[in-house]
């Protein structure tokens, strides 16, 4: 290996690190000078200590928080796809629903959490439900995006063997 590939490795690591060291020194620093108080931007020494004394605190919610975005992701990615599978039968139903997806998109999670929180009593399906919500519509608009951007060239042989729509979906757009 030339001694050229070994550097160009080095600093893939080095500068972004030595950049990342910089910054948080400037932030102490700055935090420090200004005499900002440490409830509004906290220095990283103050995070760091804080992390070392609540650690076990912020473990256990970092262990909840990762089971949120974990099961949200399934039910975002389970949804979405077959939504976006029912979406590229028609496009009748596709023009039909899609402005209801970006509808479901665009509406502040903040504006329906209260509504979700009353009706689903337990806490942790509640911020399930609210996360699955937000991953929703990118998992929806980018699986109906993938699944229509199949080659014209193969859509058309599909159509001319007469393939069904289910054949068409399981045999090339999912595979594409």
């Amino acid at each position: 290996m030339s001694p050229l590939i070994r550097s160009d490795k080095f600093l893939t690591w080095f500068a972004p690190g030595l950049v990342g060291v910089l910054l948080l020194l400037a932030w102490e620093v700055a935090c420090w000078h200004l005499a900002v108080p440490d409830y509004i931007v906290p220095r990283p020494s103050v995070i760091a200590s804080t992390l070392r004394l609540d650690f076990v605190i912020l473990m256990k919610s970092l262990w909840v928080t990762m089971q949120i975005t974990f099961m949200a992701f399934v039910l975002a990615t389970l949804i979405g796809t077959l939504i976006a599978f029912v979406f590229v039968q028609s496009r009748w139903i596709e023009i039909s629903f899609f402005p209801y997806a970006v509808l479901l998109q665009v509406t502040p999670i903040a504006a329906i959490a209260p509504l979700i929180i009353i009706w689903v009593k337990d806490t942790m399906l509640a911020l399930t439900v609210c996360a699955t919500i937000i991953a929703l519509f990118p998992v929806i608009a980018n699986t109906t995006l993938g699944l229509r951007s199949v080659k014209p060239g193969l859509a058309s042989l599909f159509r001319m063997q007469r393939a069904s729509k289910l054949q068409t979906l399981l045999r090339l757009q999912i595979p594409t």
